[in-house]
C-alpha cells in the first residue's frame, strides 16, 4: 500500500450529495403530493429538466463519494508488475517514470504520473487535498516500486 484518502471530506462529500438530491427530489415532488405516488414519480422524472440533471448530478456525486469511501484504505498500491489506483485503473510499473505535481482543470493540485507510453499526456493519480500524508512520500513510494522493476532502486548506492 503505497497511499490512502482522508476520510472528512469524503464523508462530507456524500453527505452534502445527499442532503442535496433529497432537498431536489422534495423540491420536486412536494408540490404534488395530493396527486398521488404517480404524479409525484413523473414530476421528478419529467419535470423541470434543471432540477432532474441536478438531482442526476447530485446521484453521481453522492456515487463517486461513495466509491472512494470504500477505497480509501487502499487507494494507489502496487502487486510487483503494476501500479493501482482505487479498482479502476492500473499501469504497468517498468512504464512508470516520474509523477509530477500539476493543477488539473478544476485548478486542484493533483499528482499525477508520467508514463512511457509516447503520449505527452500525463495520468491523474490522487487529488492532494484527499491525500492522507505527503505528497513527497507517495510519490517515493510509487518511483521506488518502479525503480525496483528496472533491478536496482535509483537510491541504492553499491561499492
Amino acid at each position: 500500500m503505497i497511499a490512502r484518502l482522508k476520510a472528512k471530506p469524503l464523508l462530507a462529500g456524500q453527505l452534502v450529495a445527499a442532503l442535496l438530491l433529497a432537498g431536489l427530489v422534495l423540491g420536486q415532488a412536494w408540490p404534488v403530493r395530493a396527486d398521488g405516488m404517480g404524479a409525484m414519480l413523473r414530476s421528478l422524472l419529467f419535470g423541470d429538466a434543471v432540477a432532474t440533471a441536478a438531482m442526476l448530478a447530485a446521484a453521481f456525486g453522492l456515487w463517486t463519494c461513495r466509491r472512494l469511501w470504500r477505497q480509501r484504505a487502499r487507494y494507489i498500491f502496487h502487486d510487483g508488475a503494476r501500479l493501482y489506483r482505487g479498482g479502476d485503473l492500473s499501469w504497468p510499473l517498468e512504464s512508470i517514470r516520474d509523477v509530477v505535481s500539476e493543477r488539473d482543470r478544476l485548478g486542484l493540485p493533483t499528482l499525477r504520473l508520467v508514463v512511457d507510453d509516447d503520449s505527452e499526456v500525463t495520468r491523474p493519480l490522487v487529488l492532494l487535498p484527499l491525500l492522507d500524508g505527503s505528497a513527497e512520500a507517495v510519490r517515493g513510494g510509487v518511483l521506488f516500486a518502479a525503480a525496483g522493476m528496472r533491478g536496482v532502486p535509483s537510491g541504492v548506492t553499491v561499492n
